[in-house]
């Protein structure tokens, strides 16, 4: 399987964009007409190039307005023809495609179109190059990849194929099965784009808002099923139009869009093993079991403040590790990692960004398999030397640079805990049972990355993305979380450095988690013993509460209780959902206590503007310069 992808997919000058799809890894590429026009060197000199880079050139495109035509258009989209046909030859590409006309002139027919094709099959046979027919989900009289096949079946030439665009028939809501009625050896040249489901136009949609496979909610693997299903063997080319990717950073949307065709791939592969695909083999997506550890990085008096947190939360010491400064605080199936190591990972990230959660645990069903996976979906493995008498833990880079780590039972390397700490004896603890979920921070434009690289690696699904009201903004938000709840992430874009997610980043110079989600069977229970360790919750307004009260209905009692200690409240069909927050601290680092029915699959989305307004209250008053 050769991979593939338009330059007008990503950012930057052309040199620029063929040095970033190269070192993604692709085979080839596509090259769009604007590129190439805009391009100050001869159409020989971008061959060269792109082959220096060890790239194909797979498709010149677009070439636009050709079919059913009335003379003498027609006559002059023939010229139009040729001279393309004559700076292919230049480029050193034998494919061109030709999308369905959107002339105001054109006419309709399917044989008249035929027709057209037929005689250009005839003269593109005679410079050795082949043609592809798209139809355009806009196209004036073709519109639907059906009609564009039936053009090419009419014009019966060897020269003229089709060319199918996920987008195009899904965008439609043409049912993808339809495909694998075509001959493989017709189908010229295939293109994938994923995108939201938003209703608005369909031109305007394409030109905007196309995503990597995998990003979006078009189901592009059931697309690609079908075409592999028809027997086209040739390249999978990535065409994406979209207003973050052209502002973005060209090496990161190129190795987005190398991960999500190969994993994409490995998809189709498993839902269709009689096709025998050639494409590379990996473990499958790997089943999570929970968060293992979560680890700070810290010194001094820091680590001293971060310490009391945890004691206030009803953590105890369980450990000190055997060779470092790190100590392991336990309450429940959680596990916080203090370290306060000066060198290596830890001491490097305590560096640039100060007290914050550097490395991220999970309890895997394999270790090796997850980053078997990981490396060949272009993921950067981590690696650190071990001490003495320390376990080899597989490990990957994650969100700003963190890590994590993958444990699992079958390995051995649950087993860290008892090698390399020394044990202090299990803590009480104050009711706190396991991490519910972790809260990421990011930039809005990294939010799409991120969550093809948790989907694209475990086996978890996506949310749709909502918006979160900050007093100074917006935040958008999304949840990946496994079938089981095992794991949990929400992915918070901000957009403004004024809101509260963007003061997060700014303090933190990026670090990647901001808020930690520890889970209880009863919150009242647990925060009446958090109270007497010296635990200070966020404080709620008493409008939140006359708000519940006039939109649910509670047992007598409950809402005072909610509102002595400060808990916060939803529901949906499946249950009940109540939490509390903690006060920020460490650049803005918060923990979240919450009692969640089993049933109720929400994350309190409708309390995150009190919570957020209520966080900002507490920091210093706009204009005041810090003392």
């Amino acid at each position: 399987m050769k991979t593939s992808i338009a330059t007008v997919s990503i950012s930057g000058t052309l040199t620029e964009k063929l040095e970033a799809i190269a070192a993604a890894g692709y085979d080839g590429i596509e090259i769009f007409e604007q590129d190439f026009i805009a391009y100050d060197g001869s159409p020989a000199d971008v061959g060269r190039m792109a082959r220096d880079h060890g790239l194909e050139i797979l498709l010149f495109q677009p070439f636009r307005d050709f079919e059913g035509l009335p003379e003498p258009l027609r006559a002059k989209a023939f010229d139009r023809a040729e001279r393309k046909f004559d700076l292919m030859g230049e480029l050193g590409t034998d494919l061109v495609l030709i999308c369905s006309s959107c002339h105001p002139q054109a006419l309709g027919g399917i044989d008249r179109a035929a027709d057209d094709f037929a005689e250009l099959g005839a003269r593109a046979a005679r410079r050795g190059i082949r043609v592809g027919y798209e139809a355009l989900a806009w196209g004036k009289h073709v519109n639907d990849h059906r009609d564009a096949w039936e053009i090419v079946r009419r014009a019966d030439h060897p020269n003229i194929g089709i060319i199918l665009d996920s987008f195009h028939t899904l965008a439609r809501k043409i049912d993808p099965e339809t495909i694998r009625r075509i001959p493989g050896d017709k189908v010229f040249f295939v293109q994938l784009a994923d995108a939201p489901l938003i209703e608005m136009d369909l031109l305007y949609w394409s030109r905007h808002f196309r995503n990597m496979p995998g990003e979006g909610d078009l189901d592009v693997t059931a697309f690609m099923r079908a075409v592999m299903a028809t027997g086209y063997r040739g390249p999978v080319s990535l065409e994406i139009f979209n207003d973050q990717f052209r502002g973005g950073l060209a090496r990161a949307t190129a190795q987005d869009g190398y991960r999500s065709l190969v994993s994409l791939m490995d998809d189709v592969r498993r839902q269709e093993p009689d096709l025998a695909l050639d494409v590379p083999l990996m473990p499958a997506r790997v089943t999570l079991e929970g968060v293992s550890f979560l680890e700070f990085t810290s010194r001094g008096e820091e680590a001293k403040r971060l310490e009391a947190m945890l004691q206030s939360l009803g953590f105890a010491r369980a450990g000190r590790h055997l060779n470092k400064a790190v100590t392991l605080w336990q309450q429940g199936d959680i596990r916080i990692v203090v370290n306060q190591e000066t060198t290596g990972h830890a001491g490097a990230t305590f560096t640039a960004r100060g007290t914050t959660i550097c490395d991220i645990g999970l309890s895997v069903s394999s270790a090796a398999d997850v980053v078997a996976r990981a490396e060949a979906l272009g993921a950067d493995a981590f690696r650190q030397p071990a001490g003495a008498g320390e376990l080899d833990i597989p490990a990957i880079r994650g969100l700003s640079g963190s890590v994590l780590h993958f444990i699992d039972a079958a390995s051995g390397l649950d087993r860290v805990w008892d090698i390399e700490f020394a044990a202090s004896g299990r803590p009480e603890g104050a009711g706190l049972t396991r991490v519910d979920h972790i809260a990421q921070t990011m930039t809005y434009d990294e939010m799409l990355s991120w969550s093809l690289f948790y989907t694209s690696l475990f086996d978890m699904k996506k949310s749709p993305m909502v918006d979160v009201i900050d007093p100074d903004g917006l935040v958008r938000s999304q949840v990946v979380e496994a079938p089981d709840g095992a794991l949990r992430v929400t992915l918070n874009g901000a957009d403004s450095h004024r809101t509260l997610a963007g003061t997060f980043l700014s303090e933190t110079f990026g670090a990647s988690v901001q808020h930690i989600a520890l889970a209880t069977e009863d919150i009242f229970a647990t925060l009446e013993k958090l109270s007497a360790l010296g635990f200070t919750p966020l404080p709620m307004p008493p409008n939140y509460y006359d708000d519940l009260a006039s939109r649910f209905d509670f047992p007598t009692g409950l809402l005072a209780r909610m509102k002595a200690a400060n808990v916060l409240y939803d529901r949906d069909d499946g249950g009940a959902f109540f939490q509390c927050y903690s006060r920020a601290f460490a650049g803005g680092v918060f923990f979240e206590i919450l009692q969640r029915d089993a049933g109720y699959r929400g994350f309190g989305a409708p309390n995150a503007p009190f919570r957020i307004a209520a966080q900002k209250r507490l920091l210093r008053a706009k204009g005041v310069p810090e003392r």
